[in-house]
């Protein structure tokens, strides 16, 4: 896992590339990779490559990056992991390829694109973003893997392209301008995140998931998607024996746990006494040795959430684990929030980011570099209850379909009783639309509680517009690859494409890195989501029960008791938490904002404010990124608490 930059001069005469500006972008990033950095220039100054390393797989000086071919034709840096790299290594020794390293995954890369071109991402089983320079054809590749799970961003600036891993690589250019990209904000207060291929910085982008990029030595560049969940699943699958699928999925589970223990360097398990991680934590113990768990809690339990931590020291008692765990309080919390937004970059509005940086770094603490995490596995199988709410709303609206007159009539009502900001009133409101009534499994605001917090110029700007247009070009894909899927297959769907790579995936890659761990997820191996979008919904859930296929799976590897509890998702007691300190820490960033921009209705945001709620820390998120990365330079100093003052 790593850090990777670059800039490639398009134009003639833009400023050519310097060590100077490859280190400055690099070393932003020193957390991604504290085991090396290295940077590359060509001859002709047209492009330059910056890498910092931590050593996973083959931890010697030879596979250190930026790295070459034996010709000097291939320069690549690459931040991820390629997990049938010996496979694949050995089948390209078969047809004369000659190995300068003793096992590493980017020399196979490397080697991988000289026979195959850039179809052999789809050999690679893995995760991974990487930049492939080919000086014979003077074209940059930039690649994301297949679900999105390490990020790339790029831009254009003064006759170049800049690309890293984080954003803050790229602002290190003078040239590269700090503005709030207003598209991205309006998303943003719906969905917490900003959807690829934009960010939350004008003019700054993301790749998507399983899409590369091409761009020739004239700057011309051309996206192309090179994986889709549903045309990687082909159609449904008729299931006439549920154990012998049952123990198919366990299976490819298996196989993916295992492809995931591939280190030279020691491997853990987060562990929060869910179905996922002890699933996780148990196939890893599988096959010897002991394993390391992390767990995270809270110094008491909460209303808004209940400590974990007996359900994971169960599991990793079963498994005979060595089992760590830390309980967080507000004061963790609010002390790490400038580290929060510093490594963010462009918020990402869970809260979970907080204790997903403390479980990360008590693994590192205890000498685990790498971490298996449980992502995935309810987007695949619809393991939360809001979504059975919105697929029992979609399924009655396809049944029964309301005329619009009744709708409006709906609608209005929904308003006289105040609740026009609500989930019914925006699922209603899209059915009557023709649009699906799921738009993600994280919805911030609703489309009109948005609306009114914005501001005047912002209203006029947006009005008549909804985020439908976000998540339209996603549903014109999945409806030309539906083949008569249904409701909660857009569902899954739709998260794989965004919720997981922009959101959930994020805080994890963001807050690992953090502190220089690698953090790896087997329910998103290509070959097991492809198996799970092959199944049908009815199997997915049966008789009211989510993740029934999953759990007959897993039944008999893991704890009945593990099993068969209900459903808790990893969350953070923040409804408490704004109440107190984290209330006014809060309520003093917001006010900041409102006093220096005019995105949002001070007002209405206020007055949002005393009713309380989760949405002031989607706010916070919003106001802290803006003060560290946005505002006007004379207010910004190196040191970030400077200007993001914790009590």
């Amino acid at each position: 896992m790593c850090g990777i930059s670059g800039i490639f001069r398009t134009c003639a005469d833009a400023t050519p590339v310097t060590e100077t500006a490859i280190v400055a972008m690099r070393d932003t990033m020193v957390h991604r990779g504290p085991d090396g950095a290295g940077a590359w220039i060509s001859a002709d100054l047209d492009i330059g490559l910056g890498h910092r390393r931590l050593s996973i797989i083959d931890l010697a000086p030879a596979a250190n990056q930026p790295m070459a071919d034996a010709d000097g034709l291939i320069h690549i840096v690459f931040n991820g992991e390629i997990y049938n790299h010996a496979e694949l290594r050995r089948e390209l020794e078969a047809v004369g390829h000659r190995f300068r390293t003793d096992h590493s995954d980017t020399e196979v890369i490397i080697y991988a694109f000289k026979e195959w071109g850039i179809d052999c991402v789809h050999r690679f089983r893995g995760m991974f973003a990487f930049a492939l320079w080919d000086a014979c054809d003077r074209i940059l590749w930039l690649v994301r893997d297949r679900i999105g799970i390490k990020p790339l961003y790029w831009t254009h600036a003064g006759g170049r392209l800049l690309f890293a891993s984080e954003i803050k690589a790229l602002l290190t250019d003078p040239a590269v301008p700090r503005r709030v990209n207003e598209d991205g904000l309006f998303h943003y207060l719906s969905f917490l995140t900003t959807p690829a291929p934009d960010t939350l910085f004008e003019g700054i982008h993301k790749i998507a998931g399983g899409c590369w990029m091409r761009i020739t030595a004239d700057g011309t560049t051309r996206t192309h998607r090179y994986w889709d969940a549903l045309e990687a699943a082909g159609p449904l699958q008729p299931v006439n024996d549920e154990q012998v699928l049952a123990d198919k999925l366990l299976a490819e589970l298996r196989t993916a746990v295992a492809l995931r223990k591939v280190s030279d360097v020691p491997v853990g398990v987060f562990l929060s006494g869910g179905i996922d991680s002890s699933t996780n934590a148990t196939l890893f113990a599988e096959e010897g040795g002991t394993v390391k768990t992390f767990a995270i809690g809270y110094d008491q339990d909460y209303g808004s959430y209940t400590n974990e931590l007996d359900y994971a020291r169960q599991v990793a008692g079963q498994v005979g684990a060595e089992h760590h765990e830390l309980r967080l309080s507000i004061d963790d919390l609010i002390d790490f929030l400038p580290r929060m937004v510093e490594l963010q970059d462009e918020p990402i509005a869970d809260p979970v980011c907080v204790p997903v940086y403390y479980v990360s770094k008590l693994a590192r603490d205890n000498g685990v570099i790498v971490c298996q995490v449980g992502e995935g596995a309810d987007e695949l199988f619809c393991g939360y209850p809001n979504w059975q709410r919105a697929l029992r709303m979609q399924r009655l609206n396809d049944s029964f379909p309301v005329p619009a007159f009744a709708s409006r009539a709906g609608l209005g009502l929904l308003r006289l009783a105040g609740k026009d900001h609500s989930q019914p009133y925006d699922w209603l409101d899209r059915a009557s639309r023709g649009q699906p009534v799921f738009w993600g499994g994280a919805e911030g605001f609703s489309h009109r509680a948005k609306m009114a917090i914005l501001s005047p110029r912002m209203r006029d700007r947006f009005a008549g517009r909804t985020s439908w247009e976000a998540i339209a070009p996603l549903r014109k894909r999945f409806e030309a690859n539906a083949q008569g899927r249904g409701t909660l297959d857009w569902m899954s769907y739709l998260d794989l494409n965004f919720r997981l790579p922009e959101l959930l995936l994020m805080r994890v890659d963001k807050m690992s890195m953090g502190v220089s761990l690698e953090g790896r997820v087997p329910f998103l191996d290509h070959e097991f989501v492809a198996l799970a979008m092959r199944i049908p919904e009815a199997t997915k859930i049966r008789d009211g029960t989510l993740k029934y296929i999953l759990k007959r799976a897993v039944r008999g590897t893991i704890a009945d008791v593990i099993i068969d509890r209900p459903k808790q998702g990893f969350g953070v007691p923040v409804h408490e938490w704004l109440m107190q300190r984290l209330g006014t820490f809060a309520e003093d960033a917001i006010e900041t904002f409102l006093a220096e921009t005019d995105y949002l209705d001070a007002d209405m945001t206020r007055a949002l404010l005393r009713r309380g709620g989760v949405t002031a820390w989607y706010l916070l998120n919003l106001a802290l990124w803006w003060q560290r990365w946005i505002r006007p330079p004379q207010n910004i100093t190196s040191n970030t608490e400077a200007h993001l003052h914790v009590p």
